[in-house]
């Protein structure tokens, strides 16, 4: 039975680490200018529209690329690996072993996504070998005026006309298929998987995922990406576009997907179990718990042990271990803590 550790002194405890960027370039779509503008950094490129915040998960067919490096040169997956308990708590080992079961994302759509899917869990298990699929949410953090996201068939698409629609890439058709849905700053989304979507231009978001890499584009033509040798998962369309939820998404679960930051729950309460988000604004308190901080805006200060702290200004990112203990923020500051799903 794994437990938690003895409470070292104070001054022993695991210190909470400021995290640098982490965006791998040269993605398939635009991307990356309000990324830099929202951290408060010089631009890195026109093709790294992502930054993964305090990932243990490659990039699709990658060994290392989108891992977070430490301070110390370590990627936090090794730390991770030698020192699980300290890092993600008893608890949470015993039921993930020593992943965070989380990617925490910001994303910049330099110009609109293609539409794609993403296998749930049980198809991930069944069909790629993995443990997870990916469930996401995004949380808007700037989006121009008119911004939209594309989300869910308006009506029942049979198999047959999504798997023409893909194999003719009939684009307009596919887009003209899906929900639109206008976000300003503060809106919510949450994203089950096999949903199709694709997220508009002029938008940035803080994206909550599980942690995998797994996506199936139904539309490519036009993006710089081989779609018909990339695209499908590695196991061919064919086989692939069964993940694809084909029923329409009533307007009532639309309603309930949809929300506001500073609602009491960003996210549904059965978005629990895929991961969690925590709104603060102003002073609070947290219990220990391994967690990826996000400033969203304001100056403050995150304080653990007996003295130590960090300063938090809007682009900061901090990754927080379970060894740290209770949390204390000071300040006018507004922050997301993101978290893995409830052990």
């Amino acid at each position: 039975m794994i437990t938690d550790s003895p409470r070292l002194p104070e001054e022993n405890v695991m210190s909470v680490v400021v995290l640098p960027a982490n965006q791998p370039a040269d993605r398939f779509y635009l991307g990356g200018d309000r990324i830099a503008a929202f951290r408060g950094t010089a631009p890195a490129g026109d093709h790294v529209p992502e930054d993964w915040v305090g990932s243990a998960t490659t990039v699709a067919g990658f060994d290392e690329v989108g891992l977070t490096v430490l301070p110390d040169g370590r990627f936090l997956r090794a730390a991770l690996a030698e020192d699980p308990v300290r890092w993600l708590g008893a608890a949470h080992v015993a039921r993930f072993g020593a992943k965070p079961a989380l990617l925490v994302k910001l994303l910049d759509a330099g110009e609109r996504l293609p539409v794609h899917a993403h296998p749930d869990d049980a198809f991930a298990q069944s069909h790629l070998g993995c443990r997870n699929g990916k469930t996401e949410s995004w949380i808007i953090l700037d989006a121009e005026p008119g911004a939209k996201v594309h989300l869910g068939f308006r009506e029942d698409v049979p198999p047959s006309t999504l798997a023409s629609w893909v194999e003719t890439q009939d684009r307009e058709t596919m887009l003209g298929a899906l929900h639109d849905i206008e976000v300003t700053a503060g809106d919510t989304v949450y994203v089950p998987a096999g949903y199709p979507h694709a997220i508009g231009p002029g938008i940035l978001l803080l994206e909550l995922q599980q942690a995998a890499d797994l996506s199936l584009l139904l539309e490519y033509d036009g993006f710089a990406i081989d779609g018909p040798r990339d695209g499908h998962l590695g196991i061919g369309f064919a086989a692939a576009l069964p993940c694809v939820r084909h029923e329409a998404v009533p307007a009532g679960t639309l309603e309930e997907i949809r929300g506001r930051i500073d609602d009491r729950h960003i996210f549904p309460a059965y978005a629990d179990s895929f991961f969690r988000a925590d709104h603060h604004s102003g002073p609070s308190t947290w219990e220990p718990g391994f967690s990826i901080v996000v400033v969203l805006s304001g100056t403050g200060r995150l304080t653990w042990g007996t003295d130590s702290s960090v300063d938090l200004r809007q682009g900061t990112t901090v990754l927080v271990p379970h060894d740290a203990g209770s949390i204390r923020i000071d300040g006018d500051v507004a922050l997301v803590r993101c978290r893995p799903p409830a052990a």
